[in-house]
């Protein structure tokens, strides 16, 4: 089932608008915990420890992403795709705004950190049935022919969130002293979100229901669509899909935060560089990113889905042996390319990423099953991903230990995505089935 071309530009349009105000929330907590959290909420610990620590309260969001894949993935799959993405905006836009508004460490002691870990789990529930929602939507709007270049488009509203709150950070940090940012600056990208949710909320509210979900809830008539809870659906029929959908999460996921968010804490902890390099350095790589994301994932329908995913895997593997390198070199240049490759290869995984999984589940567990296989790779891959860069750092001084730890999630990758049926192509319209792909 297709839709016209107004119809799907409009879709793609909403899920994008809200995709990047969402993930602005979610990068600018990222970068607030490189840059000061540490100082802010763990003020009594050792530069390096207290950025593990803020990491750590960066990587409970990740825990709780899978939670909302569950709610948000159960519910989406019986009311519809569109409510739930309204309330994903809403949930993550408060949360943020909120953490705009909390008292340090200094302030109120112990109670700051646990309030900064409740918001942030918040954040994490929110985004956790975000993505499903926003690319299952576009998917399911688009043709079978142009799925995969459709589809990538809410994909791309990562790096334009990331490119958002990383723009409005190195304005501050451009426009203020450091300790004017430590003080209130930092507050301001947080309770910017308010703003952002405002104009996101107003458009989303104008996507239209998935024509497939629609047609689907019309054939079951009265019985509501899936009859059970869809959870058990996905993991008793297609537990295989889940795997594959997680696998292919792991190198995408751990080098696209090694890349955006543990550069920062490379560059200043251990090279001692100022902090506008390397928001500066993931400013330009996330434009060239958002650029190249909807041209993997045109390519994926000419060529494959898993030909060019294979291909971002494969590059990323060799490129972490020379990122580091490239970033000991303290040059500005050298900097900017060393993140802009690193996330012009993270595009080829993340492009196609959209269809591919969007193809390996039917209409009735679709929005679960990809959305948990999406988020409960994210545990022990993305979320951990700057805490564990962050230790190696500290245990051995060097980046070689990281480059190991990002290639051997290439590796996984590989394997997953080599398994892997090729879906290009594969028509969503079979609301029957409980599983499309078998790997």
């Amino acid at each position: 089932m297709s839709a016209p071309a107004t119809s799907i530009k409009r879709v793609v349009g909403a899920s994008m608008i809200g995709t990047t105000v969402e993930w602005y929330d979610f990068f600018l907590y990222g970068s607030a915990a490189a840059l000061v959290f540490n100082k802010l909420f763990f003020p009594e610990a050792d530069p390096l420890v207290g950025t593990m620590l803020a990491f750590a309260t960066y990587a409970i969001g990740f825990v709780a992403r899978p939670l909302g894949g569950l709610v948000f993935g159960h519910y989406g799959d019986k009311l519809g795709r569109k409510k739930l993405l309204v309330l994903s905006l809403l949930l993550m836009g408060g949360a943020t705004f909120a953490m705009g508004l909390l008292p340090t460490y200094a302030t109120i002691g112990v109670a700051a950190p646990l309030l900064l870990i409740l918001l942030r789990l918040v954040q994490g529930f929110a985004v956790g049935g975000e993505w499903g929602g926003a690319v299952l939507i576009v998917s399911e709007h688009g043709d079978d022919r142009r799925r995969g270049f459709w589809a990538s488009w809410p994909q791309a509203g990562v790096p334009a969130g990331n490119l958002l709150a990383t723009a409005v950070l190195a304005v501050l940090a451009a426009v203020q002293s450091d300790a004017a940012f430590e003080s209130w600056g930092w507050r301001i990208p947080f309770l910017l979100s308010g703003l952002l949710v405002g104009i996101g909320l107003w458009i989303r509210l104008a996507v239209e229901e998935s024509p497939i979900f629609v047609e689907a809830v019309r054939k079951a008539g009265d019985r509501p669509v899936p009859e059970k809870a869809p959870i058990i659906t996905v993991f008793r029929n297609s537990w295989r899909e889940v795997l594959i959908a997680m696998g292919a999460r792991f190198a995408e996921n751990v080098s696209y935060y090694v890349t955006t968010a543990f550069v920062l804490v490379y560059l200043t902890t251990h090279l001692g560089m100022p902090k506008s390099l390397g928001l500066n350095a993931v400013l330009v790589g996330s434009a060239l990113h958002f650029l190249v994301i909807p041209v993997w994932g045109w390519l994926s329908d000419v060529v494959g889905r898993r030909v060019v995913y294979l291909f971002g895997a494969a590059g990323m593997l060799g490129w972490s042996f020379a990122f580091f390198p490239m970033l000991d070199a303290a040059s500005p240049l050298a900097t900017i390319g060393a993140v802009s490759i690193g996330l012009v290869l993270h595009g080829a995984m993340y492009g196609p990423q959209a269809a591919f999984f969007s193809e390996l589940f039917g209409t009735k567990v679709r929005y679960s099953g990809a959305s948990i296989g999406y988020q409960l790779a994210s545990i022990v891959a993305g979320g951990i991903a700057p805490l564990i860069a962050t230790a190696l750092l500290d245990s051995f001084g060097s980046g070689l230990p990281i480059s190991i730890y990002v290639a051997s999630t290439c590796v996984v990758t590989l394997v997953a995505v080599y398994l892997a049926k090729e879906t290009k192509g594969t028509s969503l319209s079979d609301v029957d089935r409980s599983s499309s792909v078998a790997a």
